[in-house]
């Protein structure tokens, strides 16, 4: 399965990925502000809101958002929370959608940067941005910490049931992992990007856990019956030997790049 097959599963099931997936720090939207990237009044473009996981942190820090969304029933489930009736939710691929006039104060993506076209991003969301505009991403990955023991202990059911698994994978600590570049650290649109990372560890009991690996797509790309072996070796994983709760530690990497003023 491609990627753009892919990025397509996470609106399979709109109320699964509400509920389970998680929200961001509190401190990372406070810092976007105190840095300048955002602020009250701000027009912000957030590409790939989901169910609104940072959109409403974006909205109490007084944007006015425009959330690009590609997948039908989760731009729906957003559409449908009061608190976030002033956001207007586009439904559609970011790479395909013209953009109104005037131009954003803010380009935002959580976890949803990956997902867009390489050779198209950069250059589609300078055209976005006002001179001297922010373009943050979110990157969010899963780390050492946590409940350790089981996250080393479950690599034996991936390497059962899902064969992409490579053998004897173990989680790294925040700080052993690179800064994750791309085209937009190199590209003459914007100034060199400034980054942050911040933590969170977020408990699941074993149904919880379970609920958000079926948002995952990689989980949701397994064949049935490979994916049903797996979740059952996970789920009980948990109830067996850690009284049917855990521990997941998340590191968000936080990107601000500046489109380049005209000269």
């Amino acid at each position: 399965m491609g990627s753009t097959e892919l990025r397509r599963t996470f609106g399979e099931d709109p109320d699964r990925y509400d509920r389970a997936r998680p929200g961001y720090p509190p401190a990372l939207v406070r810092d976007l502000a105190r840095a300048g990237a955002i602020g009250p009044g701000d027009r912000v473009l957030e590409i790939g809101p989901g169910t609104g996981q940072a959109t409403a942190a974006l909205v109490a820090a007084g944007a006015r958002v425009v959330a690009v969304e590609l997948a039908p029933g989760l731009a729906a489930v957003l559409r449908g929370k009061p608190d976030l009736a002033e956001v207007d939710v586009v439904v559609g691929a970011f790479e395909e959608w013209d953009p109104p006039a005037p131009p954003f104060d803010a380009v935002v993506a959580f976890t949803s940067w990956h997902w867009l076209d390489p050779a198209a991003r950069a250059r589609k969301v300078a055209e976005a941005l006002r001179p001297g505009g922010a373009l943050v991403t979110v990157t969010t990955s899963h780390v050492a910490g946590g409940t350790v023991d089981f996250f080393a202990e479950v690599q034996e059911c991936y390497e059962r049931w899902d064969p992409a698994t490579p053998l004897g994978l173990r989680l790294e600590p925040p700080d052993a992992l690179p800064a994750e570049l791309d085209e937009v650290d190199e590209s003459p649109l914007f100034l060199p990007g400034s980054r942050r990372r911040y933590t969170q560890d977020v408990a699941y009991s074993t149904a919880a856990y379970l609920d958000v690996l079926l948002t995952y797509s990689g989980h949701r790309a397994l064949p049935p019956e490979r994916r049903s072996g797996l979740l059952g070796c996970v789920g009980e994983l948990i109830d067996r030997s850690y009284g049917g709760t855990i521990t997941k530690r998340y590191l968000y990497e936080v990107r601000i790049a500046r489109r380049r003023r005209e000269r």
